[in-house]
């Protein structure tokens, strides 16, 4: 095997406490330093991780700092309502309005009750007949042409219950305001 000369930098000094060539003497706290660097990556790389999850994933990580910020619900407009009609005969004749009466309880007879009702009260009844149903749960006057809403406003009042609907004029043709007599009407329910 081969002998190197020895050179200075074979021999060092005893005040320097070193080992190894090239380390210089350990610092107070260095480990700390370490330490909080890992920390601080390991957070970093959690963080980004989440953000991941969040942002390309669409995964909800439950963190309010991920999610997209909260859109303000607009404030419905309240929709004009037209005054309803209590006195039929003030209506125009040649809007040619009828009303029919379905009878969705039941109660028998209970669509000839309400019909004569409102025939009493002024109201042009065209028809009285059962429903396709008997189990209708609320009183509802449709109605097929918004500018009838007033009138059924007003039999609505005359009824003294039940809400209005708007509905395609193909749902009853031919009837501009349907009455549909439900189980929360007076006496809809028979007695046993």
């Amino acid at each position: 095997m081969a002998a190197y000369p020895k050179d200075r930098f074979d021999q060092l000094p005893d005040d320097l406490k070193r080992i190894g060539a090239h380390r210089g003497p350990q610092k107070k706290g260095g480990g700390w330093l370490a330490f909080a660097v890992a920390v601080l990556a390991t957070g970093l790389l959690v963080f980004g991780g989440l953000w991941g999850l969040s942002k390309f994933l669409g995964v909800d990580v439950g963190l309010p700092i991920f999610q997209a910020p909260a859109t303000p619900t607009p404030t419905p407009t309240p929709t004009p309502t037209a005054d309803p009609v209590l006195d039929p005969t003030t209506i125009d004749p040649t809007r040619g309005i009828k009303t029919t009466v379905l009878n969705g309880t039941p109660a028998a007879g209970l669509e000839d009750t309400v019909g004569d009702a409102l025939a009493a009260l002024g109201w042009v009844i065209d028809s009285r007949t059962n429903a396709g149903e008997k189990d209708v749960a609320k009183t509802v006057v449709y109605y097929s042409d918004p500018a009838n809403e007033d009138v059924a406003r007003g039999v609505v009042v005359s009824l003294g219950i039940g809400e209005i609907r708007l509905v395609s004029p193909e749902t009853f043709p031919g009837m501009p305001l349907t009455v549909v007599i439900g189980l929360d009407y007076p006496g809809a329910t028979p007695a046993p």
